[in-house]
């Protein structure tokens, strides 16, 4: 018996949904209206496969929402979404939403850190979102847990009948960060609820043009959010949090300061250039991981080496960096630096 194996109660009508295993060989199923109940194992029995099919038509377990579209002139191509739709003041679901106007096939999963220091992937859910449509996944995640939620990994093909253009598949990560994830609560498309929304097939930006080199400056830490500011932010209404956007920002970003500042230095000394080249770099960095971003380059330039030194230091220390590395020498030789996120 699997999660997402539907069942019978042996003593009662209720039909479901195994959703978790919980300990003492209980079982928790999702019956209609959502309801969740422990149960012993013993107490329940497999469907078939044809009543499962019923069964699923029925239940209000995983539901899709299926709007019919108008035959639109211009497509929709754009609106893949993870969404943490809070259940209770402890738990959250996650949905995956389709908001385009292409047929999503998908495979979404979890990464998170295995023995021996490597990477473990552990499959979730897979299977077809039709245009306009929603999948509830079968696993709860705890606010309590926040910091160890894992990565979750979606990969999709796109399909519409007929004549369109051939679309590269989507292959993206998402890594929940407590600095932005409780300040973008809004309305989730097509579920209408209030939650949390991260899109994943946004269009990335073109690089900005190369320029010469400056150097760097000290940076303070970022803030940090207790647990108890961040459950305040979960509850409070959507007319009283104000509306929070994440930068996503180009695949390359150029730190010299005839880029930063075209239009002239103005009366800024030598050290104030020198904390706005640092400034962009944390700002642009915390908005890659952010929106998702799997790596992003910064063109640092030559000059002195002392700003590659210190972007190299800062990025070996920092807990979402996976590894970074001297990126494009043919283009830019050593003056510009890889940086591949977690």
């Amino acid at each position: 018996m699997n999660i997402g194996d539907k069942v019978r109660l042996l003593r009662a009508k209720e039909q479901g949904v195994v959703s978790r295993f919980l300990p003492g060989d209980m079982i928790e199923i999702e019956i209609e209206d959502g309801f969740r109940i422990p149960v012993m194992r013993s107490e329940l029995v497999p469907v078939s496969p044809l009543e499962s099919e019923r069964l699923l038509k029925t239940s209000t377990f995983a539901p899709q929402k299926t709007v019919e579209p108008k035959a639109p002139t211009i497509l929709s191509n754009q609106g893949i979404y993870l969404a943490f739709l809070a259940i209770n003041d402890r738990e959250y679901t996650l949905h995956l939403i389709n908001n385009t106007d292409w047929d999503f096939a998908y495979v979404l999963g979890e990464e998170s850190a295995g023995a021996g220091g490597g990477v473990q992937f552990r499959g979730v859910h897979s299977g077809l979102l039709k245009p306009k449509a929603q999948q509830k996944m079968n696993d709860l995640y705890v606010h309590a847990t926040f910091e160890d939620w894992p990565t979750f990994v979606v990969q999709g093909l796109w399909f519409r009948a007929g004549k369109s253009t051939l679309r590269a598949p989507l292959v993206k990560r998402f890594k929940a960060r407590a600095t932005t994830f409780f300040k973008t609560k809004t309305t989730l498309p097509v579920l209408n609820l209030p939650g949390f929304l991260t899109q994943l097939d946004a269009e990335p930006e073109q690089p900005q043009p190369l320029s010469p080199s400056s150097n760097r400056m000290p940076q303070a830490q970022p803030k940090r959010i207790s647990p108890e500011e961040l459950k305040a932010e979960m509850f409070t209404s959507r007319s009283e949090t104000e509306s929070v956007s994440i930068d996503r920002p180009t695949s390359v970003v150029d730190l010299h300061i005839e880029t930063l500042l075209p239009t002239g230095t103005g009366n800024r000394n030598p050290a104030e250039l020198l904390k706005l080249q640092l400034d962009t770099f944390e700002k642009t960095l915390e908005n890659a991981i952010a929106s998702g971003m799997s790596d992003i380059t910064f063109i640092h330039g030559l000059g002195s080496g002392s700003l590659r030194s210190e972007l190299h230091k800062r990025l070996g220390k920092h807990p979402n960096v996976k590894f970074f590395e001297d990126a494009q020498k043919q283009k830019f030789g050593y003056g510009a630096t890889k940086v591949t996120l977690k």
